[in-house]
């Protein structure tokens, strides 16, 4: 493993598979269940804060301590529903936002590691193509392309030591 080798992991097929199961039973579970807004209605309807979460919260106590002073016009049945529903929808979300930063961290570090890789490669292929290592020209004339300044005169940069991705 190399020095600056961040992350080394692996899947076997039975994990992928279980993994992928595991993802389409949700998407089954929340077929016809979940809604897509639109960027508009996203930013219409924004989202409840934690107050205002305390708020709805202490609502639904006095509705249910005093269902006589519930308006005729307010459907109680569905307001409870609605408010079972987040409590639910929430628990699994925070579990999955859980999840989802993880795969995303871990897949910053694989990039990072490829990334890196990549340009050692890359470095070495200068290298060889500069000595005149039969076949090795193709490969660095290809991939210098990836570092064309937009300058057209201006020569390649190339990497420095300290690139960031």
């Amino acid at each position: 493993m190399a020095l600056d080798n961040l992350i080394s992991i692996s899947f076997t097929a039975e994990e992928l598979n279980n993994l992928d199961q595991a993802l389409q039973t949700i998407e089954t579970v929340l077929s016809g269940k979940t809604i897509n807004l639109t960027p508009e209605e996203r930013q219409q309807y924004g989202s409840i804060a934690e107050q205002n979460k305390l708020f709805v919260n202490k609502a639904k106590i006095y509705m249910e301590q005093y269902p006589q002073h519930v308006p005729n016009f307010l459907d109680k049945a569905e307001f409870d529903k609605d408010y079972l529903g987040r409590e639910q929808v929430e628990q699994r979300l925070q579990i999955m936002s859980s999840l989802t930063e993880q795969l995303s961290d871990t897949k910053v570090l694989l990039d990072h590691d490829n990334y890196h890789n990549a340009i050692t490669f890359y470095r070495n292929m200068k290298f060889l193509s500069g000595e005149n290592v039969p076949g090795t020209n193709v490969i660095y004339e290809d991939m210098k392309q990836f570092f064309v300044t937009a300058g057209a005169s201006t020569p390649p940069a190339t990497p420095s030591d300290d690139v960031k991705n």
